[in-house]
Parts: structure tokens; C-alpha cells; sequence
């Protein structure tokens, strides 16, 4: 008969390990070895049945200075945990449910009054508002303790019973080969408890929807899609457990004028040929009033005129953002023919200053070589 293995080598840690240091070892073997992670595996499997057998024996105090006295002798003359093997893997599930996710023990639902369930909402709001934050008050529907039975589910004078099929515990457990696996208790739904008179108004539910009115605070510079938690504003929970938060998914809206990159704004505004070559005093937009903008001579299309601190404010406080305008070029769809011969004078001029060669003569020469 081939030597036991040693429970430390099993779990990787040295024997001076401390009881944190074997219980993390135990999670990452139990994840890395576990038969839904590994199906078909049988060393996986063994290992995995290693592991839980070996944290079994060092996760307690006892077993634990018994075993580093006189090792597997300890525990049998085979050696092992023999007798309580699968009863305290049955434990080892139900303190590492976590891990393997599900909540409150392997495959049942924790234990204890549950929360309130979160509840998402959308808002809608425009640059003004994010410029400056906004109050809200929405109505929405959401789960209320119901008054009549205060939460119980129970007929006024009636009370609720323990389960009878689970004894209370909301799970009811099953051996499957080498584990035995809890799963929520079909009497009851994992709730623990029965209710024979069901309240007229909430069904046995305990809540009742209610429509309900919460004031919002939606801070300055916020941004479309950002989630905003709202604490205690989703459904009430079960008896003595807290509400679901609320969350408030915020939807900009479209401005008729302004585009948003981040804090900044950016506008585009038309400006005449003149405007651009002789340079002009305008007045721009501003999400709340105007300002006076110089344009310089020879501006081009395209051009983008910074107006610092005009933009948004920063969601993180540290400043405003800028106002961009974009320049290009309004084109008149209607000429009279005093501007016509105004256009057709200052072309000559160009062509003259250019060698009479027009603007399309001058980009080919360059394409060309010739010029």
C-alpha cells in the first residue's frame, strides 16, 4: 500500500501556515480541481476530493495538532478522515459557497431575510441641466411593505410556520457521488417557512407595489450612460433586511446647437468670405447668454476658436471645460449681379497675382512637376 500523502503537500502550504494561509490554498485548489471544471477528469476529481479531505483536518484546531502528533495515524488505522468525510464536505461547501457561486451554502439560497431587489431607471437631461445639476422628483413603482400584514405575508392574526419538509433551513440536501449538494427547498422555495392563510393584500408576498415619489440630486457635469446609485431607493426587502438601491442611468439630450467631447463644447458657425479674410468682432453662443469673439484676418476654414472656461464643469470638480466654434464658410445660394461683378473682379485680381493661371491650372502644375 502506497504512503498517504502528506495533508500540507496537499494543499501546497508549509506546516507553519497560518489558518488564513489553508483556507486560501483550499479555495484556489477547489477551484482549479473542481468536477464541473474538469468533467471526466478522475485525477482532477481525486484531487479535488484530496484537497477538501486534507483542509477538513488543518481547517480545525484540534485535528489539526492531533494530525502534526502522529499524522494520518491520527484519524484511523487506514490512515485519513474516514467516518466524517463527506459530512464535513458538506460543510466545506457550505462555508466556501461562494467559490463556486452560488450563495449561502452549495446550491442553496442564503440564509435570513433577503433584500430589497435594485431597480434601474432612465433620466433624461439637457446640457442646461448638466451645466449647472438639477433637483428631480420621479414617480415610479416599487415594492412596499404591505400595511395589513406588516411585512409578514400572514392573515392578520395568523402566524407564519416552519417548514415542515426543511425544519426551517430553506434547503434540503442530497448525496450525488462523492458530495452532497443543498438545494432550496421545494415546500417552501428556500424561504424556510410556510404560510397556511395568505394575506388578502399581498397574496402572502409581503409587498405591495406601490407608486412612490424620490427626489433626485443629479450633480453638475455629469455625463450620458453614467450610473447614478441612489441608496434604499429599490424595493423594500423581506422583514428586518435592508432595500435594493436604485440606479439612475442618465440620457442626454440632444442639444439643437451644441456638441459635448467630455467638458468641452463644440459649436460650428458660418461666416462669410469677408468675415474670414478682413477679420470681424462676433457674437457666439454660449449655453447661457453670448460672447464677443474677434476673428482675425486670413482665419481659415476649419479653424477652431477656443473660449476657455465656457464649456462644462468637470465632474470630478477640477474646472470647466472650453467652448470650441469650428469655422467654415456660408456659400449665398443667390448673388445679384453687383456681387457677381465684385466675385469676378477679385478673381482677377487672384489670377493676375497667380501668372493667370486659375486655382485648378495651379494644382495641376504642382501634380504635374511643371510648376
Amino acid at each position: 500500500m502506497s504512503q498517504k500523502q502528506d495533508y500540507y503537500e496537499m494543499l501546497g502550504v508549509a506546516k507553519t501556515a497560518s489558518a488564513e494561509e489553508i483556507k486560501k490554498a483550499y479555495r484556489q485548489a477547489a477551484l482549479k480541481f473542481h468536477p464541473d471544471r474538469n468533467p471526466g477528469d478522475k485525477e482532477a476529481e481525486q484531487r479535488f476530493k484530496d484537497a477538501a479531505e486534507a483542509y477538513g483536518v488543518l481547517s480545525d484546531e484540534q485535528k489539526r495538532r492531533q494530525y502534526d502528533q502522529f499524522g494520518h495515524q491520527a484519524f484511523g488505522p487506514s490512515g485519513g478522515f474516514e467516518g466524517q468525510r463527506y459530512t464535513n464536505m458538506e460543510d466545506i461547501f457550505s462555508a466556501f459557497g461562494d467559490i463556486f457561486g452560488f450563495g449561502g451554502g452549495f446550491g442553496g439560497r442564503s440564509a435570513g431575510p433577503q433584500p430589497g431587489r435594485a431597480l434601474k431607471i432612465e433620466l433624461e437631461m439637457t446640457l442646461e441641466e448638466i451645466e449647472s445639476g438639477v433637483e428631480r422628483t420621479i414617480s415610479l413603482k416599487r415594492a412596499e411593505e404591505c400595511k395589513l400584514c406588516q411585512g409578514s405575508g400572514a392573515k392578520p392574526g395568523t402566524q407564519v410556520t416552519v417548514c415542515k419538509t426543511c425544519g426551517g433551513r430553506g434547503q434540503v440536501h442530497r448525496n450525488q457521488g462523492f458530495f452532497t449538494l443543498a438545494t432550496p427547498c421545494p415546500a417552501c422555495r428556500g424561504e424556510g417557512s410556510t404560510i397556511e392563510h395568505p394575506c388578502t393584500d399581498c397574496r402572502g408576498s409581503g409587498k405591495v407595489a406601490e407608486k412612490s415619489d424620490i427626489k433626485l440630486r443629479i450633480p453638475p457635469g455629469v455625463e450620458d450612460g453614467i450610473s447614478l446609485r441612489v441608496p434604499g431607493g429599490g424595493d423594500a426587502g423581506d422583514r428586518g433586511a435592508p432595500r435594493g438601491d436604485l440606479y439612475v442611468i442618465v440620457r442626454e439630450r440632444e442639444h439643437s446647437i451644441f456638441q459635448r467631447d467630455g467638458a468641452d463644447l463644440i459649436c460650428e458657425l458660418p461666416f462669410s468670405f469677408a468675415q474670414l479674410a478682413l477679420g470681424d468682432k462676433v457674437e457666439v453662443p454660449l449655453l447661457r447668454g453670448k460672447a464677443e469673439v474677434k476673428i482675425e484676418a486670413g482665419t481659415q476654414i476649419g479653424k477652431l476658436i477656443r473660449l476657455r472656461g465656457q464649456g462644462l464643469p468637470s465632474m470630478d470638480g477640477s474646472g470647466r471645460g472650453d467652448l470650441l466654434v469650428r469655422v467654415f464658410i456660408e456659400i449665398p445660394k443667390k448673388l445679384d449681379s453687383r456681387q457677381k461683378d465684385i466675385l469676378r473682379e477679385f478673381e482677377d485680381i487672384e489670377n493676375k497675382k497667380s501668372g493667370n493661371k486659375s486655382f485648378y491650372e495651379r494644382i495641376s502644375s504642382i501634380f504635374s512637376g511643371k510648376s
